[in-house]
């Protein structure tokens, strides 16, 4: 090879290291520069008092600000599909003390802190803490005790505690009717499909904010479907005292009169009976991925 040639391999080969070196050298600026920006972020988040005392008579604005950046940081977590939502604590409890009557950081928030991973961050104790603050800034809004018998009800399992959060918001004038009735059913009950369809879809229809309005319906669907499932089992029983026989095929049911049809789930596909002649999913239904990610 002629000296030449050499010389421009040689600067070749020099300027591919020279970009690799310079794109390392970016990468750990980048993670030094995310680290730093981490730690400010922190360091401004411990303090929400002192926020509020440097924000003056621009407190609410700022706690607009932050709302939105909860918000933001609640998104931006799900896109990238990191589960970690350990800031969004500290988020609406700047939020809140910055600007106490915002309703929706508090339902929002309530929401998304007690509901349990992948949706939210498992943690329903600031959950209630957040809501109980809302109680004392806001004591006329009696959906804060709807939100709280919520909490205790779906996310903590505290029966009694769920109850008296829906006695206690009954006694507001405002609230509705089935408070007092959902109070009563939960100490008697504890826990049943009925009641938590009933407060899912509540949830649903009142929702404004479109992250919870949608966490509500993926609730529904697999309440549904145990409601569904529950109802074919009890049909299944039915057909095996009248024949002495469990069936084995959904169809056996629909030529004993007992569906009038094939059942589907909310996403039309129909329903089997699997081992044991128990009702169950289709395989080829997406509830059931949904229902294995939510036990």
């Amino acid at each position: 090879m002629k000296r030449s040639g050499i010389i421009k391999v040689t600067w070749g080969v020099l300027l591919v290291l020279g970009f690799a070196g310079v794109w390392q050298l970016q990468k750990k600026i980048d993670a030094q520069r995310q680290a730093l920006q981490e730690e400010r972020d922190e360091l401004v988040l411990r303090s929400p008092k002192l926020i509020k005392r440097m924000s003056l008579e621009y407190a609410p604005l700022m706690g607009a600000m932050y709302w939105t950046r909860a918000v933001q940081y609640y998104g931006e977590k799900h896109r990238l599909q990191q589960m970690n939502l350990e800031l969004l604590w500290p988020l609406l409890d700047i939020t809140t003390t910055l600007d106490p009557n915002l309703i929706v950081a508090y339902r929002f928030g309530s929401t998304f802190l007690s509901d349990a991973p992948p949706r939210g961050a498992g943690d329903p104790d600031h959950a209630v803490e957040l809501l109980r603050r809302g109680v004392i800034a806001n004591p006329d809004y009696w959906r804060f005790y709807q939100d709280m018998g919520n909490v205790y009800y779906f996310d903590k399992k505290d029966y009694a505690r769920a109850a008296a959060a829906f006695a206690e918001g009954a006694k507001n004038p405002q609230a509705a009717i089935w408070m007092k009735v959902m109070a009563a059913k939960i100490a008697a009950e504890g826990e049943s499909l009925e009641t938590s369809y009933f407060l899912w879809r509540d949830v649903y229809q009142t929702a404004k904010e479109p992250q919870i309005k949608k966490n509500a319906e993926l609730h529904l669907r697999l309440v549904k479907v145990d409601l569904d499932l529950r109802q074919l089992n009890r049909l299944a029983d039915e057909y095996e005292r009248r024949t002495g026989r469990r069936a084995t095929k959904m169809s056996e049911l629909v030529q004993a009169g007992l569906l009038s049809q094939l059942p589907g789930d909310p996403d039309g596909y129909p329903y089997v009976l699997g081992e044991g002649g128990k009702a169950e999913l289709n395989l080829n239904s997406p509830m059931l991925e949904e229902k294995l990610m939510n036990k």
